[in-house]
């Protein structure tokens, strides 16, 4: 059960050529689709697009050629950060059909260290709840108890890392937008010194 393994050790892995980027990717994917219907976590998920990328970021394992420390690990986006191509809904329908132009600077970041974005995760509309509740595609539950909430405003992100549908992610945290959403999910979150880390 490779998505069980830590963002760690996947790419320690990886790195090694123990472990495949395709299976891993897979592995990701099946968790998704598992849980997802009880969850409610995803915005948009990236099957094909991923596949593609893990397709030949496995080919340039074969070779011993790694874009970098995250290479092959597959990962999640919160849906308030621009993703080129996709719509950035904030957890609103003002913005569904706005196609972002370039990637945030944080997912370009995470795409240079070879990690593969697979999908979206939902929040609160405008990030303005400690929920991750929304008329986009409703509420995000909690993966230990679904009749409770996963928090906000990363809730998307942590219910789904928490799952074991991600195996790491990008949230944003401006009065604990992180670090409720992990405390109410039991994974590790944090908010990096404000400046420190560009969005």
């Amino acid at each position: 059960m490779p998505h069980r393994l830590t963002l760690t050790r996947m790419a320690e892995q990886i790195r090694s050529k123990s472990l495949s980027p395709v299976e891993l990717l897979e592995a990701h994917l099946r968790q998704i689709e598992k849980h997802n219907p009880q969850l409610n976590a995803f915005i948009r998920v990236f099957a094909d697009e991923s596949r593609a990328v893990a397709k030949d970021l496995e080919a340039a394992q074969m070779r011993g050629e790694f874009a970098g420390s995250l290479h092959g690990v597959p990962v999640t986006i919160k849906d308030s950060f621009d993703m080129v191509g996709y719509p950035t809904t904030c957890g609103s329908l003002l913005f569904g059909s706005l196609p972002a132009s370039k990637d945030a600077t944080a997912v370009r970041r995470f795409r240079s260290a070879g990690a593969i974005p697979i999908a979206k995760t939902n929040c609160p509309e405008f990030l303005a709840n400690y929920e991750s509740d929304n008329f986009v595609i409703g509420r995000t539950n909690n993966p230990w108890n679904v009749d409770r909430t996963s928090g906000g405003s990363s809730g998307g992100e942590a219910a789904a890392i928490a799952a074991f549908c991600s195996a790491g992610g990008i949230g944003s945290d401006g009065g604990g937008s992180v670090r409720v959403p992990s405390h109410f999910c039991g994974i590790a979150g944090l908010k990096p010194t404000p400046g420190r880390v560009s969005a």
